[in-house]
């Protein structure tokens, strides 16, 4: 089913040339149609202010081009009336008709309800979480986890082929850190004379899970690790810390296709290789510092070393960025190029980088050093996910995973499972998933453990799941009255069910809005406002009632199958359970 705000706009832009080519109004662009609720529900369905855009154009009154626009729209079965309304308005009302047999359209498409065509034939990578296996998932690494694959979920939607993946990188200072961190809990926990250094030593991890680690490993090679170095400990951490993340991200239903490893451009020569072809496009050069530095800066530059700089100023950044350190080690500038460069490369149509707030400059000098090596680098889209404070009674819990001071993101399931009363398996991964999403990933964000445990409507969780709850439970009741939907007359249903109907319908327009704007939060607004427009309905709408005749419970139980298929769909694209029971 195609958005009915798309169809609109694909009539009103055709009367636009229809008025061109006779003469009624001038040749100019056409600029897009936008096609939006009104205000006020009185005013119609659907509106366009297009008449005001084009006043200055046409130089003409947008009263009159709009009523050009709207002698010229053809008939269809979805308007019912078409009515243009001043300063230059067109208000589009659907046909209640039209709007009853879509019940029967939703039922049909069933799980791929508003599955859309804007990616058919396109293939879309997302790439998120991509922490580096030094710890496990703590709830602020897990937004842009749950943000990546929701975005996944919305371009699949929307008909692309999508591939997820995590780029790691499982070498450098940080995984010797780690390395050298697990040998001393290895040592101490066989009792060998070892020192364990203090909170304020950056190099060490505080985690308990080091701990663990080195029991098992002890369990695993006794003694023998003893004399060796920070490699072998780093291997066992590595693959211990894959682990535990891969089965976090499982747990809340995130499945990664591609693990791609940062490493792999150093083997291949593909960092070295970017840094060549920058060079031969004259965007290298070595200095100690950038040529645009005032003499003051340059002064103080005096007794550096020279560093690689990349002119990424000629590009439109506000100064050239070093790529290669004096001592010849690459910054994260380079392999992220490399990276991107890669990713193009393997044929993706749309790239969509799911990155934390501190990344904010980076992935821009990315995009110049892609678009510097003559690619396309419009192809990349950025979400950037905020931080993330989760709140235990109102106090702030700290969260680092170097001092081991966090709640991992199983932990934080875990607790919320055992307030809950419901007899769902692993609910907390549902109250994760969404309260992570429920807001711009650009805003910061406090988890609310209190909010989190509620069974009620306060809980925003609760609130969506129960109105598919709400809908099983018709069915149920229904099968033990010997009731069923078969042949149902649909023209019996009344104003309540149509307002849930033209709510429901939003729904393409939702999927289509949040995977061109890679917006996906906009998903879980939707499915609140969908909600809240369900429950009222809900109380007054009975299917079994001594009031209702057979015929209108017949056509109100067909109605409850179409919602029960809209909150499941719903649901699906925030990588949430429909339950039958709660």
């Amino acid at each position: 089913m195609k958005p009915l705000s798309s169809q609109i706009a694909s009539l009103v832009e055709q009367a636009i040339r229809d008025a061109q080519s006779d003469g009624t109004l001038p040749t100019f662009e056409i600029p897009s149609v936008e096609i939006n609720p009104p205000k006020r529900p009185e005013q119609g369905d659907y509106a366009t202010a297009i008449a005001l855009q084009l006043a200055k154009p046409a130089q003409m009154n947008p009263l009159d081009i709009a009523a050009h626009i709207s002698k010229r729209l053809p008939e269809k079965d979805y308007i019912a009336t078409i009515e243009v309304a001043p300063p230059g308005f067109i208000n589009f009302r659907l046909n209640e008709d039209w709007l009853r047999q879509q019940v029967e359209t939703i039922i049909a498409e069933g799980d791929d309800l508003f599955k859309l065509e804007l990616g058919a034939g396109k293939r879309a990578q997302v790439e998120f979480v991509s922490a580096n296996p030094t710890g496990p998932l703590h709830v602020g690494r897990s937004r842009g986890a749950i943000v990546g694959d929701s975005m996944a979920r919305i371009l699949e939607a929307a008909g692309y082929d999508v591939e997820r993946e995590y780029y790691f990188n499982n070498a450098g200072q940080q995984m010797i850190n780690l390395g050298n961190s697990l040998r001393i809990r290895y040592l101490e926990a066989l009792g060998k004379p070892v020192n364990v250094p203090s909170e304020d030593d950056k190099s060490f991890y505080q985690g308990e899970y080091l701990i663990d680690f080195a029991k098992d490993l002890i369990a695993e090679k006794g003694d023998s690790l003893v004399d060796e170095d920070w490699q072998p400990f780093k291997e066992y951490a590595e693959q211990r810390m894959f682990e535990w993340i891969k089965r976090t991200l499982a747990r809340v239903n995130i499945h990664h296709d591609v693990f791609f490893n940062e490493d792999s451009l150093y083997t291949s020569g593909a960092v070295w290789d970017v840094l060549k072809a920058l060079d031969e496009r004259g965007y290298i050069y070595k200095a100690k510092e950038w040529e645009g530095a005032s003499e003051e800066e340059k002064a103080k530059a005096e007794r550096r070393k020279p560093a690689t700089y990349f002119r990424s100023s000629k590009l439109g950044d506000d100064k050239d960025r070093v790529v290669v350190k004096a001592d010849d080690s690459p910054t994260y500038t380079l392999p992220d190029i490399a990276y991107h460069v890669n990713k193009i490369e393997r044929g993706f149509d749309v790239l969509v980088n799911v990155l934390g707030a501190d990344h904010g400059t980076e992935y821009k000098v990315v995009a110049y050093g892609v678009n510097a090596l003559g690619y396309d680098a419009s192809k990349i889209h950025v979400i950037i996910v905020q931080m993330v404070r989760l709140l235990r009674k109102g106090q702030v819990i700290k969260m680092s995973t170097r001092a081991g001071d966090y709640d991992t993101l199983d932990d934080l399931i875990d607790e919320i499972n055992q307030t809950n009363e419901s007899n769902l398996i692993d609910p907390g991964t549902d109250v994760v998933r969404y309260l992570l999403l429920a807001r711009s990933p650009d805003s910061h964000l406090d988890f609310d453990l209190d909010l989190a445990v509620t069974q009620s409507n306060e809980n925003p969780v609760y609130y969506i799941q129960n109105a598919h709850v709400r809908c099983v439970g018709i069915f149920r009741q229904a099968e033990e009255n010997n009731l069923n939907d078969e042949g149902a007359d649909l023209s019996l249903l009344g104003d309540d069910e149509l307002r849930f109907l033209r709510k429901a319908l939003e729904l393409g327009e939702q999927i289509e809005f949040a995977a061109t704007t890679f917006a996906p939060h906009k998903i879980a607004f939707y499915a609140h406002e969908l909600a809240n427009t369900f429950h009222p309905i809900y109380e007054n709408v009975r299917v079994l009632h001594s009031d209702v005749s057979e015929d209108a419970a017949k056509a109100r139980l067909r109605f409850y199958r179409a919602a029960q298929i809209t909150f499941k769909r719903v649901l699906a694209l925030m990588g949430m359970r429909a339950p039958d029971k709660m």
